[in-house]
């Protein structure tokens, strides 16, 4: 620590007015706040691998000449073990998107937007970034090749999938292993690979613009990388809908600084490094968790299982490694990785995650969402007719509206003189309509329409729904659809419903059953 203060007097010219530790992250570097007499803050750091720091400093100063969003370096030690950077702020991506992701993957859009900034941005620190680095510098090494795939394949074999206590074959596995290894690294690129691209290594400014940190374990590799380690980050729990999108933006983003595969070869090749990307990530969590005994990694296994479940569901059209893919079948079938459904949660605007809901859903799709107006019931229905010369009824109930059906088209009774002074309610009128057959043609796909309606509102424990029913004068066909609807409805379904025909100055109630 004095020596880190020595250095910012050297750079400063005075000593700091005050000295704040900050969390520490994955390495074993120590970040501290320092602040001058005017409040003004930069970041200090002790590492204790100089290759390591030398390879953030050379990138950092890279990155910076080629106008990237990464932290300006300010001073450094001679024995490169202490450097000073400028602050970045407290905000990091992980931060700003807790809400969804503690919801189970229900992100709002301003969360979502954060995300697709992000994800654009990617691209410009990998390709425009790669232009001109000298990847000696990188640290430990300065490619990614075949050999670093086997090490973290063979750290997954040994620090998580031996201790789940599976039998499995080590020589065909090995052998499927150097299939994945050589297919992985079959398509040479310049640019540059993250390594660990995640949110917490994103920091954002009071507008919302995203900041790279944390890439000193970068170095010359394929682009899918970082993509794959972004988006199926175990914890995230991004749905299937969003996860695609942002995967849609990134390779939109990439046109911007290369020629892109087709979209079928993009998703091939991507789907190979999720799949590698989950493997190595067991890894860690394996050692970090079952030996290292961290809760926050134990934790971190069940979603990284259901991860792979979803991968293993693509099939051997995309991995064609069959030894291997069993393997990872009967791994994902143990009784330790079972799936436990977990309680709905609440987001801060009103909003629930449940694990299962009323609708047959993909479930790459993530846990379904309901609102806060779920589950108030009972449902109560209310059925208009009116004229449309006086307007359509108002919807006292807030929820703005219902259907409005539009009677007109069907043959009208009040042309007649017989019926000029009696209603839809009448029977010499539901005889006229009932006998020309119009409004029953008119009324079938409206009472298969009002059913799934009704069905789906009492299901999800709604309160209210409005039908109503328009013609000329309101006097003939719209009460007889009225009045027949609301009586199919109560009679099938047993629920409340309040029927009004405004014009007539009639209201009833058919009660519950």
């Amino acid at each position: 620590m004095e020596k880190l203060l020595e250095l910012y007097k050297k750079w400063k010219g005075s000593v700091p007015a005050n000295v704040e530790k900050l969390e520490g992250a994955g390495s074993n570097r120590e970040y501290f706040r320092m602040a001058d007499e005017d409040g003004e803050t930069i970041i200090g750091v002790i590492g204790t691998s100089r290759d390591e720091n030398h390879a953030f400093v050379y990138l950092a100063k890279h990155f910076e000449k080629r106008q990237l969003p990464v932290p300006h370096i300010l001073a450094v030690s001679e024995d490169e073990t202490r450097y000073l950077q400028s602050d970045l702020g407290d905000t990091s991506l992980f931060n700003a998107i807790r809400g969804g992701r503690e919801a189970g993957g229900r992100y709002n859009l301003a969360e979502q937007e954060l995300l697709r900034r992000t994800i654009r941005e990617l691209p410009n620190i990998q390709l425009r970034g790669a232009r001109g680095l000298d990847f000696s510098n990188c640290y430990p090494q300065p490619e990614f090749n075949q050999e670093s795939v086997l090490f973290d394949l063979n750290y997954f074999k040994y620090c998580f999938l031996k201790a789940t206590e599976l039998d499995f074959h080590e020589l065909k596995l090995e052998a499927n292993f150097r299939m994945f290894a050589k297919d992985l690294t079959s398509e040479k690129m310049d640019s540059f690979l993250y390594r660990d691209f995640q949110a917490r290594n994103v920091m954002l400014d009071k507008d919302g613009k995203p900041y790279f940190i944390d890439f000193q374990g970068g170095r010359k590799g394929p682009f899918y990388y970082d993509l794959a380690s972004f988006l199926w980050q175990a914890s995230a729990k991004y749905s299937f809908k969003l996860r695609r999108e942002l995967v849609f933006d990134y390779y939109q983003s990439l046109k911007n600084y290369t020629e892109v595969p087709s979209k079928r070869h993009f998703v091939n090749r991507l789907s190979l490094f999720v799949l590698f990307r989950t493997l190595q990530v067991l890894g860690a969590y394996g050692f970090r968790g079952y030996y290292e005994r961290k809760k926050h990694f134990i934790d971190s296994i069940p979603p990284a299982i259901q991860n792979l479940r979803d991968l293993l569901a693509l099939g051997e059209d995309v991995f064609h490694y069959p030894y291997m893919m069993d393997m990872l079948k009967r791994l994902t079938q143990l009784p330790q990785f079972a799936h436990i459904e977990k309680p709905a949660v609440n987001r801060a605007d009103g909003f629930k995650t449940v694990e299962k809901d009323i609708y047959n859903a993909n479930p790459l799709d993530g846990p379904a969402t309901f609102s806060k107006y779920d589950g108030k019931g009972p449902l109560v229905v209310r059925v208009f007719s009116f004229s449309f010369k006086k307007g359509i009824p108002e919807d006292s109930s807030g929820n703005g509206g219902g259907y409005v059906f539009d009677c007109r088209s069907t043959h009208n009774p009040g042309r007649y003189e017989p019926y000029k002074k009696i209603t839809g309610l009448d029977e010499p009128v539901i005889r006229f309509l009932e006998d020309d057959g119009e409004i029953l043609d008119f009324l079938k796909p409206v009472y298969k329409l009002a059913d799934h309606h009704v069905k789906r509102y009492m299901q999800r424990g709604f309160t209210d729904l409005m039908f109503s029913f328009g013609c000329t004068g309101g006097q003939h066909r719209s009460v007889y659809s009225a009045q027949h609807l609301a009586e199919h409805l109560n009679e099938k379904y047993g629920i409340e419903v309040r029927i009004v025909h405004r014009e007539q100055g009639i209201e009833q109630t058919l009660k519950a059953r």
